[in-house]
């Protein structure tokens, strides 16, 4: 069967969540957005490919950082309202320059950063 990304469940800006993973950690790293041509653009590049909500643009990850996410796998969950990309990660995922964007764990009613920035 192949893949037609018009039957993914969009929200009504016409996004949806894709969740990185890091295909060998199993760590998230980050949460962002695609629209119907950043799952194609991806697909088609093996370039992860988000759509900015802040600028209204495409978003190669790590065009202009250089942690690029390499497409390992694209998976869809159940309801197809949620993309999983498996990728392949270099350097930072954050834009805070730590490896995944949940470095604040809650603990006791607390807020405890458990990851520091990665040192260049």
């Amino acid at each position: 069967m192949n893949f037609d990304a018009s039957t993914l469940k969009y929200d009504d800006k016409g996004l949806i969540p894709a969740v990185a993973q890091d295909h060998e950690s199993g760590e998230v790293l980050m949460v962002a957005w695609m629209n119907a041509e950043a799952v194609a653009r991806t697909l088609e590049t093996g370039r992860v490919t988000y759509w900015s909500r802040s600028r209204q643009a495409f978003w190669i990850k790590g065009e202009t950082s250089g942690h690029v996410q390499e497409l390992i796998e694209m998976r869809v969950d159940c309801d197809r309202d949620c993309l999983l990309v498996l990728i392949r990660q270099e350097g930072p995922a954050c834009h805070t320059n730590r490896r995944s964007c949940f470095y604040t764990a809650v603990r006791d009613g607390a807020e405890v950063e458990i990851m520091a920035p990665v040192s260049e």
